[in-house]
């Protein structure tokens, strides 16, 4: 498909994703244990005062829970294309790269010293931004099979993480063990609005900071060599790149814990719709990113009712076999 033609329906695609995603936030609302009418649901939200079952239900319980899966997805969409523009590499995500796994480390380490929900974010993002310039400094070592090397140091340096965190839950005792294990698993139950709140504050630092990384982002990915040959410090830029993505993972860990391969299918998936220039590219991650965390989320909540299954769990089944089939065909970033 020519770019000029992808240009010129870019804004049809572009909406009907974010149309689709607003009819999946919508079944959210409708849809769990307890069914609600549009009336109810519509009700609820024109009425927030209210008191009763239903509106109790909307604006405690689902509305939270849709809203920080929208932020979720669309942060780890984001996230996934910046670190596969970064390192050309399209294996890459939050997930194999290891920020996720240091963002993870961080927050366990956090919450196992009893810090505040907003500080959180902040501990992820160092543990995460750590993690991710050492794979980056294995990775740039590796000559022509620095793509395999970066993968191994994210396996590698996931492994590690996950040690260190099987020694904090240990020390954590059991009572303190089972809930980090659970957030561990990944997912958006029972969380509410402090913890949307304080999350949207550093997401939409992260997003704002995407915007003026576009240009370093679309040099990027034709190389370090045509990236200097535009005037861009590469070095100063590709940090730049990381510590964003990094805090953009750091804010969807603290919230949901380690939720895979989301940044791994929708860069993907989107560069098929709209192309590969990062100023198409990243809005429509933000919205295919939240597409899936939704509808995932949705299968979590009914696939074994009235039990839930953690959110890891259900992307895992979809995200082994893309990256299987990723892996086996080179990939153009």
């Amino acid at each position: 498909m020519t770019s000029r033609r992808i240009g010129a329906n870019y804004p049809f695609r572009l909406f009907a994703l974010a149309l689709f995603a607003l009819g999946l936030a919508a079944a959210g609302l409708f849809y769990g244990p307890v069914a609600l009418d549009p009336a109810q649901v519509i009700g609820a939200l024109l009425h927030p005062g209210r008191t009763d079952l239903a509106a109790t239900i909307v604006w405690e319980i689902r509305l939270p829970r849709v809203l920080i899966g929208i932020c979720v997805g669309a942060g780890l969409g984001v996230a996934g294309a910046m670190l596969q523009m970064l390192f050309r590499n399209a294996l890459v995500d939050p997930y194999i790269s290891g920020v996720s796994a240091g963002a993870a480390l961080a927050a366990v380490a956090a919450l196992s010293l009893s810090a505040s929900f907003a500080m959180i974010p902040a501990y992820a993002f160092a543990g995460g931004i750590a993690c991710a310039i050492v794979v980056a400094f294995v990775g740039a070592s590796g000559g022509a099979d620095g793509n395999l090397r970066l993968v191994l140091a994210g396996v590698a340096i996931s492994a590690l993480c996950a040690a260190i965190v099987t020694l904090v839950l240990l020390a954590a005792g059991e009572a303190g063990g089972r809930s980090v294990i659970g957030w561990l698993a990944g997912g958006i139950g029972g969380r509410g609005w402090p913890e949307l709140s304080w999350v949207a504050i550093y997401l939409a630092v992260g997003f704002a900071a995407s915007v003026f990384a576009l240009r370093d982002l679309n040099a990027l990915r034709l190389g370090t060599v045509a990236a200097a040959g535009f005037g861009l410090n590469v070095d100063a830029a590709r940090l730049r790149v990381l510590a964003i993505a990094a805090l953009i993972t750091a804010a969807c860990v603290a919230v949901s814990g380690v939720v895979g391969f989301v940044g791994l299918m929708v860069p993907h998936t989107m560069r098929r719709l709209v192309g590969g220039d990062a100023r198409r590219l990243l809005p429509a991650c933000a919205a295919g990113g939240a597409c899936i965390v939704l509808l995932a989320d949705a299968l979590a909540r009914t696939i074994a009712a009235p039990a839930e299954v953690p959110l890891g769990v259900v992307l895992a089944f979809a995200g082994v076999p893309f990256f299987l089939i990723v892996a086996r065909r080179p990939v153009e970033i």
